[in-house]
């Protein structure tokens, strides 16, 4: 089989980690910093909207405080599981919030890019869909350059917004740690912990139409 030219963003993609035990804190260098959020910035955008921003977040104390409020909401989330799933939540980090060099807060304006919004007046949320590109786009940027990435869902919108200083108007849709690593995982965290395994291709696939199968929960 022979090798295809885009061999290297295949492997980009395969090493993409979400990571949180393996930051070292090591300063990330401001041209590889620029270059990351440059990517992010030429994701596509619906209507050439580019709905989103990105508060780089480095001082310690706020991140402190964001990881006091990621704290309870993992500890709230634990409580609500079945004993053995609670068991193997327990061996599982949720985030690097001070450990990583910095956090990236991606958010998202459904007012920008105006009114008429180019090719989102039947889907509301393309806008939004666009800013999770970004998203991707900054990840894959980070491995490139051989850092880690790790994206934070335990938390409360109005929180970090709050925490922030935000518009009432503008949405955080994701607090990313990032930073320099000691290494990479070869095995998704939530995979080597028995939480849950990946999926394969093939029950993702349907020709023509939806076909029904059996899935897990």
């Amino acid at each position: 089989m022979s090798t295809p030219p885009s061999a290297t963003l295949y492997d980009v993609i395969e090493r993409r980690r979400d990571v949180r035990a393996e930051f070292t804190g090591a300063p990330v260098p401001d041209d590889v910093l620029e270059r990351v959020l440059g990517a992010a910035h030429r994701a596509p955008s619906v209507g050439m909207s580019q709905p989103w921003d990105f508060v780089l977040v480095r001082d310690p104390a706020l991140r402190r405080t964001f990881r006091e409020h990621v704290t309870a909401e993992r500890d709230a989330f634990a409580a609500s599981l079945p004993p053995e799933r609670r068991a193997t939540f327990d061996r599982i980090k949720v985030e690097g919030i001070c450990e990583s060099s910095l956090g990236i807060v991606v958010t998202h304006s459904q007012a920008r890019g105006g009114t008429h919004v180019l090719g989102r007046h039947a889907i509301a949320d393309a806008g939004l869909y666009s800013t999770v590109l970004a998203i991707q786009n900054l990840w894959l940027a980070a491995t490139a350059e051989g850092l880690g990435l790790g994206w934070v869902s335990f938390y409360r919108e109005d929180f970090l917004r709050g925490l922030l200083e935000m518009p009432a108007d503008v949405r955080p849709v994701a607090w990313l740690c990032l930073g320099s690593v000691s290494h990479l995982e070869t095995v998704p965290d939530l995979e080597r912990h028995g939480w849950r395994s990946r999926r394969p291709l093939a029950d993702a696939i349907h020709h023509d139409r939806w076909t029904s199968r059996r899935t897990d929960a």
